[in-house]
């Protein structure tokens, strides 16, 4: 058995939105904010990642600056792993999606529980398809005895199948 503690980022510098490279897809690559930097400082001292012989992070801003300061804080290295992004709005071509569009797609995926209507495939990610990707990749370090992966807040509700994390909240997985 691996366990893993899942950590959702810390929150996002929400004044760089929208400013230079910051924009469209951009945003993804967004830092977190003095406050985001405590939250996953504060994450640190939980004694359940003192087992911890890694780190298994999202490829995108928020969690690698996350996953930095525990692997400072933790003293352990950081493996990125692309399949641990966010919720997909568009699972067709991954194209960018405007804000309007996606934030409706969000609200359908919430709407319906996770689940695509009856009959329907739209082509948002289904929380059926978001624990293939996640579970994939938490295969590839079954070998670990335990192990830390940052990643975001509606990946962690629907493949743990938690309520909304707080930012740096931790949440425990048995694999």
């Amino acid at each position: 058995m691996t366990v893993f503690y899942f950590i959702r980022h810390g929150q996002m510098d929400f004044s760089l939105e929208n400013t230079k490279f910051f924009q469209g897809r951009g945003t993804h690559m967004i830092p977190l904010s003095e406050l985001g930097r405590q939250q996953i400082k504060t994450a640190a001292q939980d004694e359940r990642l003192r087992d911890a012989q890694l780190i298994i992070s999202s490829p995108f801003g928020r969690t690698l600056h996350s996953a930095a300061i525990l692997s400072k804080e933790l003293g352990l290295d950081i493996r990125v792993e692309p399949d641990l992004h966010e919720w997909a709005p568009n699972t067709v071509d991954y194209a960018y999606l405007p804000q309007e569009e996606a934030g409706r797609r969000w609200h359908a995926l919430h709407d319906n529980h996770g689940r695509h209507p009856a009959g329907e495939m739209p082509a948002w990610e289904s929380a059926e398809q978001m624990k293939a990707r996640v579970f994939a990749v938490l295969d590839k370090y079954r070998h670990f005895r335990c192990a830390i992966a940052v990643c975001h807040g509606t990946l962690m509700q629907y493949v743990l199948d938690i309520p909304h994390p707080s930012n740096g909240q931790i949440v425990r997985f048995d694999l």
